[in-house]
């Protein structure tokens, strides 16, 4: 990957109930706002909530995505997503395979 594309690409994290993971990815990929999305089913979270500790199972949502569409997916997420505080995190991708990258880019056109 060349130095103009550093920063182009990113991966944005997501958790969400299981029930409601493939709703949320299915929405965020047919209106291209990410090229995919591989969903973990159960992982755990521990996390403080309303000045309580809870401990849940979620699915890790994990969309590949770009930095122009970065803003519109955490809008969306935020929008369909039942949580008041949705966990969305994101991330630089510094490298990788360019066919992929290059895929990323063509996908979300």
């Amino acid at each position: 990957m060349s130095d103009p594309d550093k920063g182009l690409y990113k991966v944005v994290l997501v958790t969400a109930p299981r029930q409601e993971a493939d709703m949320i990815g299915q929405v965020i990929v047919q209106q291209k706002l990410s090229a995919c999305v591989n969903i973990v089913d159960t992982i755990k979270s521990i996390y403080w909530w309303e000045n309580k500790l809870n401990t849940d199972e979620e699915a890790l949502l994990i969309f590949k995505t770009t930095k122009d569409k970065a803003e519109a997916l955490i809008t969306k997420v935020k929008q369909i997503h039942s949580y008041d505080v949705p966990e969305v995190v994101v991330l630089d991708i510094s490298s990788g395979n360019e066919d992929y990258l290059k895929w990323i880019l063509e996908s979300v056109k």
